[in-house]
């Protein structure tokens, strides 16, 4: 039977070198130009046509039934902005929609402002429309 020694020098010996950071630069910088290049954006898991939970799902739901332009970040496919979304808004869940370059909430605030009719008055106005 192996040692534990010998298992763990195995496993580290071929260990992939960790990433190189994104060419895209600081992550903050990277989801501001984001936020400034888009009226709505939500940072979810998944995409609009595609939700991967149920919390995804529902608040593209209410964005499709106001029928207002928006975009989506899928956190599962750069794990580098699934992390710096939660630091740059200091909100632990996701997903997190921005209106106007500004945090709006998650998924239960967007469907507190929504029965309320509240989040499409914000969001047509952001649209001009």
């Amino acid at each position: 039977m192996p040692s534990f020694k010998n298992i763990f020098k195995v496993v580290g010996q071929e260990q992939a070198a960790a990433p190189a950071p994104s060419a895209g630069g600081d992550i903050s910088a990277r989801i501001q130009q984001d936020l400034d290049a888009h009226k709505i954006l939500i940072f979810m898991k998944g995409n609009r046509e595609m939700p991967q939970c149920g919390f995804s799902a529902a608040t593209v739901d209410v964005f499709n039934q106001l029928d207002v332009p928006y975009e989506t970040r899928d956190v599962l496919q750069d794990p580098e902005i699934r992390e710096g979304i939660k630091e740059f808004s200091n909100w632990p869940t996701i997903p997190q929609v921005y209106i106007n370059g500004k945090f709006v909430g998650g998924c239960d605030i967007v469907l507190e402002m929504h029965e309320r009719g509240e989040l499409e008055s914000l969001a047509k106005e952001a649209v001009g429309g």
